[in-house]
């Protein structure tokens, strides 16, 4: 009888550990999800704030048109392309604004500034998030017992995100 009792015991001990573990996996990659979704916005705010910039009469004219241009095509990348792209458009930003131009509006300057220094910000916390979640899948229980589920292994987003010099 207190075998049984023992062996119960143990399967209910179990059940929750496993339980748990399931419900971590799940968390860690709802967490990765929203820091995605917030890397992205990160990434539409700058590109947006690229593009007002680039529109301001103070901004040398072929500055301004490279910088569209990248701007625009960080917008319209696929996926497969994103990084690259978010990348040249970083490379063109600190090109158009070192040393610091004299014609644009300051608060432009300021608000493309304050837009990098935040997608820096959602690239690490995202990549945090997916460290987290590819360290919690590497266990062998969890990969045995298949606790991840169908959920994809996530991808660290790598990019080129240096803000431009001030």
């Amino acid at each position: 009888m207190i075998a049984v009792a023992a062996v119960l015991l143990a399967l209910v001990l179990l059940s929750f550990y496993l339980s748990w573990r399931a419900t971590r996996l799940d968390r860690l990659h709802h967490r990765v999800e929203t820091a995605r979704a917030a890397l992205d916005a990160a990434l539409l705010r700058r590109a947006a704030a690229v593009l007002d910039l680039a529109a301001d009469p103070g901004l040398d004219p072929l500055t301004a048109k490279s910088l569209l241009v990248a701007a625009n095509h960080a917008r319209r990348a696929a996926d497969e392309e994103r990084e690259l792209a978010e990348s040249e458009l970083s490379r063109e930003l600190r090109a158009a604004l070192h040393p610091a131009p004299e014609g644009p509006s300051r608060d432009r300057l300021a608000e493309v500034a304050v837009a990098a220094r935040g997608v820096h910000l959602a690239r690490v916390f995202h990549n945090d998030a997916v460290s987290d979640t590819r360290r919690a899948r590497r266990s062998r229980l969890v990969r045995l017992l298949r606790l991840a589920g169908t959920a994809g292994l996530p991808d660290y987003f790598e990019m080129d995100d240096r803000p431009p010099q001030r």
